[in-house]
């Protein structure tokens, strides 16, 4: 799965932001924490929700259980606005 084209990251001070351009059927700003805003770089290359999980787990320290269950809600998350290529 990848971030598809036509969603653009940026930062600003700190902050971390995803927005559609061109023709997307959301329409709006998506403001990321550092988990939200990580998963989503991820999403720039093809890649897979076990290896996110597994790149979370080794930066932080937080239970794996909890970082899969974080991961798929915010992919869950990005698929309902449209923003996944599958």
């Amino acid at each position: 799965m990848k971030l598809k084209e036509g969603f653009v990251t940026y930062e600003v001070s700190g902050e971390h932001f995803t927005v559609p351009v061109g023709d997307q059927s959301f329409s709006g700003l998506i403001k990321s924490n550092k988990t939200a805003a990580f998963v989503i770089e991820m999403l720039k290359n093809d890649t897979t929700a076990e290896e996110i999980t597994k790149a979370l787990y080794e930066k932080y320290d937080a239970p794996e259980e909890m970082i899969r269950s974080d991961v798929d809600s915010i992919i869950n998350k990005l698929r309902e606005i449209g923003a996944i290529d599958e």
